[in-house]
């Protein structure tokens, strides 16, 4: 398989270009490569190639994934159906006056689970950041979270309609929600399919809406939620809650959670991958001399050596002594780094041993600090 083209090159636009800059760009493109209008080899390919790029870039959360993690991680989270689902074509092909819907079933065929129209009758996606420790990350646990979202109606059942009546057919759409048109142009025939302007896309009306939700077939509510955060689990990884967001109205799919997870800063180790890193203190005696001293691990304290002569910034790695590795098997290291703690104020007799032992390696020791411009 070709490796794909970044998708600010595939629309021509810069990186930080505002949501209109996208979208007049792809307007431009989609009019050039349209195979109804272009009939060269290359042009549904390259259809394609630009309706994905706007699919992604113009939706924020996906334009965010994609610039953090890049083609390959961005394509290990969305699935080809994720990627289109909600993206706002029918206004710009409307515009051109093309079909679309019919269109993408002829490129994707039956794994694009249903047309356009349905795809985005869809609950909204919601993200919800949570903080957890450097030892529930490598560990795992569930959090209980409580989010605010929309949920079906239980006094009308998500129909809308108050209780003991039912809505009724469209009388324009018959029902499916939406209406084709014949346009004529000087190169064939199109047939334009757009949104049922009676029912607004419902396919039934409503004449006594329920109290409880004022027609719409949701309500508000705070739900509780328990997450299970996975060993070895990475700051800024999301975890995907499929169909914990919004609830859509008229029976449509309801949308996914996304939980954001943040790790916690640890006052004894930073995080390097599956790796963890330590700085331990130690003496000039015990670097000089050696000696045997404890450091903390995640699984409590362990005994390291110290080999005489050890100087400052060495390292000393203790293997399996890091994060599980995330949905993989075994652990990384935990990576000691050596500093040397100086004292910052001295007895009279620490500094006459210190003097003699510096004489002793014929050091000269400067009694007076000095000031130094870097």
């Amino acid at each position: 398989m070709a490796e794909k083209r970044d998708y600010y090159e595939v629309l021509g636009v810069q990186r930080n270009a505002s949501k209109d800059e996208i979208k007049d760009a792809y307007r431009k493109l989609a009019l050039q490569y349209h195979p109804d209008r272009n009939k060269s080899p290359d042009a549904e390919e390259k259809f394609k190639e630009i309706s994905e790029a706007y699919a992604v870039l113009s939706d924020d959360e996906k334009r965010q994934q994609y610039d953090m993690l890049g083609h390959a991680g961005f394509d290990q989270r969305y699935t080809r159906e994720d990627i289109f689902r909600g993206a706002d074509f029918n206004s710009i092909f409307r515009d051109l006056g093309f079909g679309f819907g019919d269109l993408f079933r002829h490129f994707f065929g039956g794994g694009f689970s249903a047309d356009f129209n349905e795809c985005v009758n869809r609950g909204q996606d919601l993200v919800y950041e949570l903080e957890v420790t450097l030892e529930e990350a490598a560990r795992g646990t569930e959090k209980e979270i409580e989010i605010p979202r929309t949920e079906k109606c239980e006094v009308c059942n998500g129909s809308g309609a108050s209780p003991g009546t039912t809505p009724r057919t469209c009388p324009q759409c018959n029902g499916a929600g939406k209406v084709q048109h014949m346009r004529k142009s000087s190169f064939a025939m199109y047939v334009q399919v757009t949104p049922c302007p009676t029912c607004r896309g419902k396919g039934t009306l409503i004449d006594s809406p329920c109290k409880n939700c004022r027609g719409t077939g949701v309500v508000r509510k705070r739900r509780k939620i328990t997450v299970k955060i996975p060993m070895g689990i990475d700051e800024g990884y999301q975890l995907r809650l499929r169909g914990e967001g919004e609830t859509a109205p008229n029976g449509g799919a309801a949308g996914d959670l996304y939980v954001l997870v943040h790790i916690r800063p640890n006052e004894l180790f930073a995080r390097d991958g599956d790796d963890l890193l330590h700085v331990l203190m130690i003496g000039y005696p015990q670097a000089a001399l050696g000696a045997e001293v404890t450091v903390p691990t995640l699984e409590g304290p362990a005994t390291v050596k110290i080999h005489p002569g050890t100087q400052l910034g060495e390292v000393i790695r203790l293997k399996g002594k890091g994060m599980p590795r995330f949905r993989g098997y075994g652990k990384g290291d935990l990576l000691v780094r050596i500093g040397i703690a100086v004292p910052e104020k001295l007895t009279p007799r620490q500094r006459a041993l210190l003097e003699e032992l510096a004489k002793e390696f014929s050091e000269g020791v400067q009694t007076k600090g000095r000031k130094f411009r870097f």
